[in-house]
């Protein structure tokens, strides 16, 4: 249930938001479409009180406001049956999630359903990384190939992202200035920037082409009267008047660079998250590095032949992701057995060979064939030669000695 509370916020806080927003939208619809009606019927009343009565004009009226209350109808039913579309996904990944909590409790039905949970959020959490990523056709075909996953993920609000970062990357800004325009009071209240990077590489560009009054009218009408301008940006960006499109000077040279279209990218993709309240990692992420930050001990980054061969964070390529992780946090040491992977404790007490290697004595004292030896023990020695007189031989040096040679290791 923890790591449901934890991981699981993005699932549900990305519909109601959605289902927030066509609400506000539905909510100024109906206010706009009665305000019509209202004054239709306020000029109707007029007419009836006015002399002579003109039997035309009221029956133009009458008509003009039968037309007005059927448009009101329509879009009305319009805002509900969205609102209701954004509420069923709600209810849906609600479901989704009831599943998950409902497959702790060990039976033998929920085991099943609670397996099958489990690779529909593996796939989720994939298609989720991917669409931040940014390919969106692979995180398409994964969907494509698995329907549910339609309503679990929040494919539409990114393929919307997908267009306006088209637009951005083909160097143009009316897409992205018209999805500020829908969303100004949530990124006023998120104090974005986007829209001031947006005019001031407008602005840029003017330069770029040597339409230098063109930018001071731009300049004018958009820069300088926007709130909370970072002046000395502003402050660089028209210092760009006075130098030639092919300075080399800094900050003027970075300001003309065509990389800045892929920084306003970026820029616009970290607004979007924000505006969803999405974090800057992927659930994908944070879970692995949570993952492999508790399986990191300082053996993971040995020599090779010192590693252990079970340990995920031991094997390439995830050691080099796992490098810049904290390591995993133990209050109290538990010994295991490299061998095994048994606890090395009173039951298995731990013992040295000549050559320096600790294995636990269960292991080390089995002298008996190897189909005699129990199950649960089996899959440890595999990759151990038993010796029928005593004998062992080391797994990591190929090594032989006998057992009585080995010495008990006591750790204080």
């Amino acid at each position: 249930m923890a790591d449901l509370k934890s991981l699981e916020h993005p699932t549900l806080k990305v519909p109601y938001e959605v289902l927030n927003k066509k609400f506000r939208a539905g909510q100024k619809t109906v206010d706009r479409e009665v305000s019509h009606v209202q004054n239709s019927i306020t000029e109707l009343e007029k007419s009836l009180f006015r002399t002579p009565v003109q039997v035309d004009q009221i029956c133009s009226l009458i008509g003009a406001t039968v037309e007005k209350l059927q448009t009101m109808k329509r879009k009305v039913e319009e805002a509900i049956s969205d609102e209701l579309d954004a509420a069923q996904n709600c209810k849906r990944r609600v479901e989704h999630l009831k599943l998950g909590a409902v497959g702790i409790i060990p039976t033998t039905e929920s085991s099943i359903t609670y397996s099958l949970w489990k690779k529909t959020r593996v796939e989720r959490y994939l298609v989720e990384h991917l669409l931040r990523a940014g390919h969106y056709n692979t995180a398409q075909k994964m969907v494509e190939q698995n329907p549910e996953l339609t309503e679990l993920t929040n494919l539409d609000i990114f393929l919307v992202a997908r267009n306006v970062e088209l637009t951005l990357a083909q160097q143009q800004t009316q897409a992205a200035l018209a999805w500020i325009h829908d969303h100004k009071s949530k990124l006023r209240k998120i104090k974005s920037t986007l829209e001031f990077h947006l005019r001031q590489q407008e602005f840029v560009e003017l330069i770029r082409s040597d339409r230098r009054m063109d930018a001071v009218r731009h300049a004018r009408r958009y820069l300088t009267n926007m709130d909370d301008v970072p002046w000395e940006e502003l402050q660089h960006a028209l210092a760009l008047l006075a130098f030639p499109s092919d300075t080399q000077l800094s900050p003027y040279k970075e300001l003309l660079a065509t990389s800045r279209w892929n920084a306003l990218i970026e820029e616009f993709r970290q607004d979007y998250f924000r505006l969803y309240q999405l974090a800057p990692l992927s659930v994908l992420a944070v879970a692995l590095q949570a993952g492999l930050s508790a399986m990191k001990t300082p053996q993971c980054y040995r020599p090779m032949e010192q590693r252990n061969a079970e340990c995920p964070v031991c094997q390439e390529p995830l050691n080099k992701l796992a490098e810049r992780l904290p390591h995993a946090h133990c209050s109290q040491s538990r010994l295991i057995c490299r061998l095994s992977g048994l606890p090395l404790n009173e039951h298995n007490l731990p013992m040295m060979l000549p050559n320096g290697r600790v294995y636990g004595e269960q292991v080390l004292c089995a002298v008996e064939p190897y189909y005699q030896i129990p199950i649960s023990n089996r899959q440890a020695l595999r990759t151990m030669a038993l010796s029928n007189n005593g004998m062992v031989t080391c797994p990591r040096t190929k090594e032989v000695f006998a057992v009585k040679d080995a010495e008990k290791v006591y750790v204080m």
